[in-house]
């Protein structure tokens, strides 16, 4: 999963990237500081794939991964180049989802390229450069597709669709706002949009009203707002109080956020928010040599989750065997779990469930 964090310069991008990944991005109070897109891989947190290796004592243990891309800040007239905008509206395009983030906290030190704090102007802003940069991608592909047109009058159907994308556009409805059928589906996923992809709204706050109470604080109120009547997520977040806790093991954070009377840092919070936008769930496998989160969408197959680990077992694949990671804690191993009758045999139909322990049997 790879996610591009996106905004307007100052809003706090560079230090959540920072807080988040560990990655060191250059953090400072002008616009453009980031002049290239600074790339971060996050272990994804699990407390399952923790109580595996505790119970298991392998020799790795391997959890799943977030790609995080920090773009440089976006200023009105991006789709036009301003701000070396093209560039970082380019990068946008490789992700699977944006983290927008909108600032939501006053402080006369740290410069608004605005002048004042608005997260409803700040988000239209940057809507509307990925909105005009998506106008100019769909007229693109009309004229091709136009053109093939005139051989192959199959494609009548994608060219009225993209037209009445253009049309959506134009309106200032981005792209995932569009009702679409499965070949729709397939047309826009062919034009990459920038606003196709799913959108969190992290709302960048201060400590002091992300500790006390979001529900009091106007600027979030007004990006929930926006975020709910399109559809999107909204994660409230303090880049500061992440920034603090970076450096903490995890005893330290929790007791930290304990204090503060916070259940969870923004890092996991980002974590769920992200999996639930785009479908995604973990699997876990297990054993002595390693045990190992893998991440597929909702929905998927055994067979194709073997996949995920090695193409021979997908084409091999005979069964898979399956526990609840909940039943096999509960039991306390894997062999009690047999002898219980708790391992379920699954054959290539099974839908896989978030948190199956599962091991592939195959033959190739």
């Amino acid at each position: 999963m790879k996610l591009g964090i996106v905004g307007l310069p100052n809003v706090g991008k560079s230090t959540l990237f920072n807080a988040i990944t560990n990655a060191g991005a250059q953090s400072a109070n002008y616009p453009f500081c980031t002049i290239d897109p600074n790339v971060g891989v996050v272990a994804v947190p699990d407390s399952r794939l923790d109580k595996l290796s505790a119970m298991y004592e392998p020799e790795k243990t391997t959890p799943a991964v977030i790609e995080f891309v920090d773009i440089a800040g976006l200023v009105r007239g991006a789709s036009k180049g301003e701000g070396l905008g093209n560039k970082f509206l380019a990068n946008i395009r490789e992700t699977d989802a944006i983290v927008h983030v909108v600032r939501c906290f006053e402080n006369d030190d740290i410069v608004h390229v605005d002048a004042t704090i608005d997260p409803a102007r700040d988000i239209e802003t940057i809507n509307l450069e990925l909105i005009f940069s998506d106008i100019e991608m769909v007229e693109r592909r009309i004229d091709r597709v136009g053109k093939q047109m005139k051989g192959d009058k199959t494609l009548a159907g994608e060219y009225e669709f993209l037209r009445r994308v253009k049309e959506a556009l134009e309106s200032n409805i981005p792209a995932r706002n569009i009702e679409t059928d499965e070949n729709e589906k397939a047309w826009l996923k062919e034009v990459s949009l920038l606003t196709a992809k799913p959108v969190i709204y992290a709302c960048n706050m201060s400590e002091d009203d992300f500790a006390g109470g979001i529900e009091s604080n106007k600027y979030y109120q007004a990006v929930k707002a926006i975020a709910d009547a399109e559809g999107s997520e909204t994660l409230p977040i303090c880049a500061e109080l992440e920034a603090e806790i970076a450096s903490l093991d995890k005893e330290e954070k929790e007791m930290f956020l304990a204090d503060l009377g916070i259940e969870q840092g923004g890092l996991d919070n980002l974590v769920q928010k992200s999996y639930s936008l785009l479908g995604l769930i973990s699997f876990l496998t297990s054993g002595k040599d390693e045990c190992r989160a893998w991440t597929i969408r909702k929905g998927t197959k055994a067979p194709q989750a073997a996949g995920k680990i090695h193409s021979d077992i997908e084409r091999g694949f005979i069964r898979a065997e399956v526990i609840a990671f909940e039943d096999l804690i509960a039991i306390g191993s894997l062999t009690a779990a047999k002898e219980k009758g708790m391992v379920r045999s699954e054959g290539k139909e099974y839908v896989m469930q978030d948190g199956d322990v599962v091991l592939f049997r195959f033959n190739v």
